[in-house]
């Protein structure tokens, strides 16, 4: 039985949603949880999206370590990210349990669907890797490490080397049907953690491949195969801003699709932070009418959603 909701939100929480270890995520997820449960309490049925990059690049680099002190491969890299998906979500289930105890409200199913996300194998992105991950490492270790496990690496700002890999437009969303049934019947759903994981089609098997899938991207394909009113992205500041840390600085409230692409192409967003979740709203924004998405601070959601704060993009 479909239950009813005042609207349907896909949140994608940013990496200030869990911190950058174990133990600052066990404290900010319950941050997390409050901004989350506000929104569900205020009857909205709600599908979560989450980054996974500091927790994914410590599971790769434990497991690499591990490899390399027992003589064994290395664990894939779509296995680490199905890790990460697996324990952070179980964090945040438990993050919301408590919340929705501390309410007094009933406690919903949630759940995490570890959830795989299919890419083109002929991705352009494939040709060029640009997305670090693990340790960095010295020239000779990088370039041994290149040799004997395939890795492609590069150095990094004078840094040191590191390994990249692909960051692929995401195309389907493999779990699909299994995440509308559980949210349409008003479970909780935590799903495509970390952008999901990375699958091609090879015949009847999907393979994992080394790559990461932003997760903005993947919660703007989320957000349209849902059938989703919003897709709020959640970040660190509370609006976007043009002439960003300059005394030029303008925090906006509002966007067409067509001005934000403009700022884009100009410049105007870093493409290792805001760049990304612009494209992201901007792609739900224009995939069919009445759909909005929004820009804004994790504390911030239900104001966002009630038109107070944040930076509506619509097209």
């Amino acid at each position: 039985m479909t239950k009813k909701f005042k609207s349907k939100i896909v949140i994608a929480l940013g990496g200030n949603a869990l911190g950058n270890n174990l133990k600052e995520q066990m404290v900010a997820v319950k941050t997390t949880a409050k901004a989350i449960v506000d929104l569900i309490e205020e009857g909205h049925e709600v599908l979560i999206v989450h980054g996974n990059g500091p927790q994914v690049g410590v599971i790769n680099n434990a497991m690499t370590e591990y490899a390399h002190s027992t003589d064994s491969d290395p664990t894939p890299l779509s296995v680490c990210v199905a890790m990460s998906q697996a324990y952070i979500g179980y964090d945040i289930q438990n993050a919301l349990h408590e919340e929705f105890l501390n309410r007094n409200l009933e406690v919903p199913p949630i759940a995490t669907v570890v959830t795989q996300i299919r890419v083109d194998e002929n991705d352009k992105a494939f040709e060029n890797p640009s997305k670090p991950i693990g340790k960095f490492m010295g020239k000779d270790e990088a370039l041994a490490a290149a040799g004997s496990r395939g890795w492609i690496v590069k150095e990094d700002a004078g840094r040191g080397y590191r390994r990249v890999v692909a960051s692929p437009a995401p195309k389907e969303i493999i779990e699909l049907s299994a995440i509308k049934s559980m949210a349409d019947d008003g479970q909780v759903v935590i799903c495509c953690g970390g952008g999901g994981i990375p699958v091609i089609s090879n015949g009847k098997h999907l393979a994992g491949v080394p790559a990461v899938i932003d997760k903005d991207a993947a919660a703007a394909l989320l957000a349209k195969n849902v059938g989703a009113d919003t897709l709020i992205i959640l970040t660190a500041v509370e609006k976007v801003a043009i002439g960003y840390g300059t005394e030029n600085e303008k925090w906006l409230d509002k966007l067409s699709t067509k001005e934000a692409l403009k700022y884009a192409d100009d410049g105007e967003f870093a493409p290792g932070s805001m760049l990304p979740k612009v494209l992201a709203a901007v792609d739900f924004a224009s995939s069919g009418e009445n759909k909005t998405a929004m820009i804004t601070l994790l504390e911030k959601a239900k104001d966002a959603i009630n038109g107070k704060t944040g930076t509506k993009i619509v097209d």
